[in-house]
């Protein structure tokens, strides 16, 4: 059993940038592919960015390419998203997600473990 806790959302101004940061405990980090999703009221969770077992390979959604960074640390058993220049749209409850593949998949059912979410509020 692999327990995920997110931390780092708040409220912040258009423009300004957030780090996320998740903490798995409970399993062999490096077994996990890891990645980003959010959701915001009345949509849809939709993928934001992953992260293969090794880190070497990532995969970020349209909306954030060039805005999102995501990254892990092994000795920490740490996954990040660094998140710059900031929208409203991006505006969403985000969770970290755990799964077995090698890489990262944009479908939110193959993923055994989620966090229970941090709110990011962009403000205009």
């Amino acid at each position: 059993q692999v327990l995920l806790e997110e931390s780092g959302g708040g409220l912040v101004q258009a423009g300004d940038s957030l780090r996320l940061s998740c903490v798995a405990t409970g399993g062999t980090f490096s077994a996990y592919a890891m990645a980003w999703f959010r959701q915001a009221p009345g949509k849809e969770r939709e993928f934001v960015a992953g992260l293969s077992r090794t880190g070497r390979w990532t995969d970020y959604a349209d909306s954030v390419k060039g805005r999102f960074t995501i990254s892990r640390d092994s000795a920490k058993n740490t996954v990040y998203l660094q998140m710059n220049s900031l929208k409203p749209e991006d505006t969403a409850v985000y969770y970290c997600a755990a799964d077995r593949s090698f890489v990262a998949t944009t479908d939110t059912r193959p993923y055994d473990y989620w966090g229970q979410g941090t709110q990011v509020t962009v403000s205009s």
